[in-house]
């Protein structure tokens, strides 16, 4: 049998309030999918040093980025647009530090929304602030009272996106407002809305895996297509696994009977 690989997933995280402790959760639907695709989802709360970081990077096999709030963009040295609604500070100082060492390690590494856009940023790229502004003529891309939100995309066919979902008109869970603006070196677009929004990238780097959709795959309103993308993250990782020479003490080490 083939052994499953432990990826990781960051949590989101809410300092405690007056009557409520602070706490890390994660919507169920991201490390449902990573189980459905043959992974082992081991969930990451912020860490505060890059010591834990590389201790929990030593640990796992791949890397899954979550959604949910903004990116401070004065950490990018950029002002903060009044729409823009920022992630814990915790969390996103870890979520820094963690992309910093995946990259640096070539770890495959999923992002999704925010993670989508966490990869681009640490890459050398840069994001729309707020698309109504910045995109005025592309299509809604959040509604407030729709969870679940979809467009069409149009996919590049020579990429993962398109090996998965194949040709013709798809459409996805999407709920952001901001994106992409300059695209990452080293990596390229494979879907966008049709109103030109990117909303998948994927490395063109031959020793990284390193993926990311602005759509949903794991939502509720998730196809059974989506659940592919998954996959194929869980099957680079364990690709990745099986060309890395063996360390001592490992499994492949190991005589058995």
């Amino acid at each position: 049998m083939t052994r499953k690989p432990l990826i990781g997933l960051n949590a989101d995280f809410r300092a405690a309030a007056r009557s409520t402790p602070a706490f890390a959760y994660i919507a169920s639907g991201y490390f449902q999918a990573i189980i459905d695709a043959g992974g082992i989802p081991v969930l990451v709360p912020p860490q505060a040093d890059e010591e834990s970081v590389g201790r929990i990077l030593d640990a796992v096999e791949g890397f899954l980025f979550i959604g949910g709030g903004d990116l401070d963009p004065r950490n990018d040295g950029f002002m903060l647009h009044p729409s823009v609604h920022p992630m814990d500070a915790a969390r996103e100082a870890s979520d820094r530090m963690l992309m910093a060492e995946i990259a640096e390690r070539r770890m495959p590494v999923f992002g999704i929304g925010v993670g989508m856009q966490l990869i681009n940023v640490q890459q050398g790229g840069n994001l729309f602030l707020h698309i109504k502004e910045d995109l005025p003529e592309a299509v809604p891309h959040f509604d407030a009272q729709d969870v679940n939100h979809r467009h069409t995309l149009n996919v590049e066919g020579d990429s993962l996106i398109g090996r998965v979902y194949g040709d013709g008109e798809i459409r996805v869970t999407s709920r952001h407002h901001m994106a992409i603006d300059e695209v990452a070196p080293g990596f390229r677009v494979t879907a966008r809305c049709p109103d030109g929004v990117i909303e998948a990238i994927e490395s063109e780097m031959i020793d990284w895996f390193a993926l990311g959709t602005q759509f949903h795959p794991e939502s509720e309103a998730a196809s059974a297509l989506d659940i592919r993308i998954f996959e194929e993250f869980v099957d680079a990782v364990r690709d990745r696994n099986q060309e890395a020479p063996a360390k001592e003490g490992d499994e492949a080490y190991r005589l058995v009977a």
